[in-house]
């Protein structure tokens, strides 16, 4: 028996145990509800990459009832996404979802396309938000490799604590590996695994004696060895031109008309810094310059 064949055999053994969890204990989200459609897991995607539930689940909410369709999104300027955005972060999230809408508006109709392929060829979208729309929204067989997905597998199956820090060929091999074969199968395995590893096999404390494999787990046989690899990256944020761009998307934000330089200039003490995360914001879309100088969120 071949390597491969060995993890598709035990991946078989805990695909069971895994999505009866799933069904005792999945949290009530309102993008798992049917009538969230493709386009509520579209947008739910958009908001939770780098971003927990808590903070998406109000903007999620007013985005939906501001927004209930891509086309409604679509007839918006760039800078009504950024600003219903809010202070989620990583605002060009929002400029890309705005790309996305306006595409399935127009080359599909106003739907967001079932198909794998399509679904990647939208703005915005690349291999992991495509296998998810795919597989949560439409039942569809696709490996879906979060951080959470990537955490679990790690530790049930590579033996590791923590995967590496960005996504490898090899990740991705064993997540096809161990995909049940029929697609609804795999769709609700994909969306078990990511809330396995969201509530109960979590990054820093997990709860090893609630989790339906642990008897399984490659990682607990081992004697949970700690972790080896490069050193975990951590977010900072403070002080960072992140944090400048926040604080000067929040003015414009809160803006109906243009606002001048000079009132930016107040935000930030440091000039260069300041400038520095400006010019960013400008480059990146999410701020359109004016004469005066003035600024304002993108208008097309």
């Amino acid at each position: 028996m071949t390597a491969t064949t060995e993890t598709e055999h035990s991946a078989a053994a805990l695909h069971g145990p895994v999505i009866d969890w799933f069904d005792a204990h999945a949290r009530d989200l309102p993008w798992r509800r049917p009538e969230a459609g493709a386009w509520g897991v579209m947008v739910s995607e958009f908001m939770l990459q780098q971003t927990p539930v808590s903070r998406v689940l109000p903007v999620y909410e007013q985005w939906m009832e501001r927004w209930p369709r891509p086309a409604d999104l679509a007839k918006e300027t760039p800078g009504e996404a950024v600003r219903a955005w809010g202070r989620l972060g990583y605002p060009r999230r929002a400029l890309r979802l705005h790309g996305a809408a306006l595409a399935i508006a127009e080359r599909h109709g106003g739907d967001v396309p079932s198909e794998h392929a399509q679904l990647l060829a939208l703005p915005g979208v690349g291999e992991y938000t495509a296998a998810a729309v795919a597989s949560f929204a439409y039942g569809r067989r696709h490996a879906v490799l979060d951080t959470n997905v990537r955490r679990v597998f790690a530790r049930a199956f590579s033996g590791t604590q923590y995967p590496p820090n960005a996504t490898t060929a090899a990740e991705r091999r064993l997540a096809r590996a161990v995909l049940p074969e029929t697609d609804a199968v795999a769709a609700r395995w994909a969306a078990a695994t990511m809330e396995l590893g969201a509530l109960v096999c979590t990054a820093r404390s997990p709860r090893c004696g609630g989790c339906p494999i642990a008897a399984q787990c490659a990682w607990r046989l081992a004697g949970s060895p700690p972790h080896e690899g490069p050193p975990r990256r951590g977010q900072t944020y403070a002080g960072t031109d992140r944090q400048v761009r926040g604080r000067l998307l929040a003015v414009l934000r809160e803006a109906t008309d243009p606002v001048p330089r000079a009132a930016l200039d107040t935000v930030w003490d440091d000039a260069v810094q300041r400038a520095r995360a400006l010019d960013g914001l400008v480059a990146d879309g999410l701020v359109e310059p004016l004469p005066g100088p003035a600024y304002r969120l993108p208008h097309g």
